[in-house]
């Protein structure tokens, strides 16, 4: 779908379009809370957005009530921070591995990623292919999945990205990181503005590079940040985002170049405050976190699971009394977002069992040493940050 997952749905609901498109100290438990807690709820965030554009406004509700409005713009509202922040910490987790010879990283940071890209996209052409009129993009023919494989990243670009991000940093880690985020600062607010060709997920692969590498190179900055926050400076950060989203909405600004990456800079501000005063209270940060171990599984499986979901409840629900209906839209999107986690985090427990973990990391030949394929740490893959801290 793209395009602003086709401007919202058409804002909710017009008539949807089928289809388209430095360092510093760390504590030890630093690694293993808010980075996980972000993590988690960035990959939640991921999920509702899907259900939402992808599910919920593409069902005739026939509702007078503005509620598949109110769900749009909630989902719109969250897009500046789900993938800059989920970025953020990839670069913050890769910079150490940047430094170190290719033959140490270029198996796990650059070829795992591809190949887990290669393996799933096949998947995922497959099973969408049962649901043609699911509105994601997907390769109809050879020449559409030779180009999903190469120049115009599918729905899992993030696998994609992250592998060649890394490459990047890697290759130009001699430039001044000034240069180098002034550069990605430029990409992204020019693709943002729409001022260059950016079909299918390619919007995503030039305006996120700056967040990957802000996090690499500015990681202390981000842990000085983060140790410093309380929950007035939390209030500030929400208030900050708040009042940029209201001006730009107030202003029609959004195209302007350059006021997309900074909506989204303050988007991850925010979104780190949170995760750290989340992870604080261990009620909600214990389980968030522990989703934030395990987003590879849920990222790789959630989208044919919600096109078949989708193809299976869309008919029924529409011919459902319309009481019903509207009782039952005020909470779908969060229902069907618990229930899309569930079905992925299970079905990705039936492939251990089964023994395909070859699905989930890059297969080890000979004696080597594989990661334990029960906890498959996913985008955005780790590293520790600081030198106490064990890598998952």
């Amino acid at each position: 779908m793209t395009t602003r997952e086709h401007a919202v749905v058409e804002s909710a609901v017009g008539r949807p379009v089928p289809g388209g498109a430095g360092t510093a100290p760390v504590s030890a438990g630093t690694r293993l809370t808010w980075v996980d807690v972000a993590k988690g709820g960035c990959i939640l965030l991921v999920l509702l957005w899907h259900v939402i554009v992808k599910d919920y406004l593409q069902i005739d509700w026939r509702l007078d009530v503005p509620v598949l409005g109110a769900w749009g713009t909630f989902g719109e509202l969250l897009l500046p921070m789900r993938m800059p922040l989920f970025f953020t910490i990839s670069g913050m987790l890769a910079a150490t591995a940047v430094q170190r010879p290719w033959r140490s990283v270029a198996r796990p940071r650059a070829a795992r990623f591809l190949y887990l890209y290669g393996v799933w996209l096949v998947i995922h052409t497959a099973v969408l292919a049962l649901a043609p009129d699911f509105p994601t993009d997907r390769a109809s023919d050879l020449g559409g999945l030779l180009a999903q494989l190469t120049v115009t990243p599918s729905n899992l670009w993030y696998l994609y990205a992250l592998a060649l991000y890394f490459v990047l940093a890697k290759a130009l880690r001699r430039c001044h990181p000034a240069v180098l985020l002034v550069a990605a600062g430029t990409l992204s607010a020019v693709a943002a503005a729409g001022l260059v060709d950016t079909p299918g997920n390619r919007g995503g692969l030039y305006q996120n590079l700056v967040f990957f590498l802000a996090g690499l190179h500015l990681r202390g900055y981000v842990l000085r940040f983060a140790d410093a926050v309380t929950g007035r400076r939390l209030l500030l950060a929400g208030a900050a985002y708040a009042v940029a989203l209201a001006a730009v909405a107030a202003t029609g600004t959004a195209r302007l170049p350059g006021v997309a990456p900074l909506v989204s800079v303050l988007a991850v501000l925010f979104g780190i405050a949170v995760a750290v005063r989340l992870a604080r209270r261990p009620v909600v940060g214990e389980p968030l976190a522990a989703l934030g171990r395990q987003t590879l599984p849920i990222y790789v499986l959630h989208m044919p699971v919600l096109a078949l979901l989708h193809r299976l409840i869309a008919e029924p629900i529409a011919g459902l009394d319309e009481p019903v209906r509207f009782a039952l839209a005020l909470g779908f999107p969060f229902s069907l977002t618990v229930a899309l986690l569930a079905i992925s985090l299970g079905l990705h427990r039936l492939l251990l069992a089964a023994r395909a973990s070859w699905l989930f990391d890059l297969p080890v030949g000979g004696n080597a040493t594989r990661r334990p394929a029960s906890r498959p740490s996913a985008p955005p893959a780790a590293e520790p940050l600081a030198p106490q801290t064990a890598s998952h």
